[in-house]
């Protein structure tokens, strides 16, 4: 928490890119997928401590080689006194080889 009693956006940010990458592993199993971006990274609500996190993830697209789930994180404790998302983006992966370059997802 920072010295407002507010989380971290860093640290929501790595549990949205955690989350949905389970999510995309276990959607689509034996390939290897790396982050390549999100979308609209804008803070709206401020996560205050004590507020339990709850994570929807669904997927949006999918292409030869990449996945883009949407992530909306939602306050189940109401700390900030309402129904809409406290944060939303969406997350896109690729799959790759060894080498680094994108590959068909199987």
């Amino acid at each position: 928490m920072n010295d407002q009693g507010s989380l971290f956006g860093g640290y929501l940010l790595k549990w949205i890119d955690e989350f949905a990458y389970i999510t995309a592993c276990v959607d689509y199993p034996g390939n290897r997928f790396v982050t390549i971006g999100l979308k609209d990274v804008e803070f709206l609500h401020p996560i205050k401590l004590g507020e339990i996190l709850r994570f929807e993830v669904e997927e949006k697209r999918k292409g030869a080689s990449s996945v883009e789930y949407r992530v909306e994180v939602f306050g189940e404790k109401s700390l900030t006194n309402t129904d809409s998302a406290l944060f939303e983006t969406q997350i896109t992966f690729v799959n790759v080889l060894d080498d680094g370059s994108a590959a068909p997802i199987k």
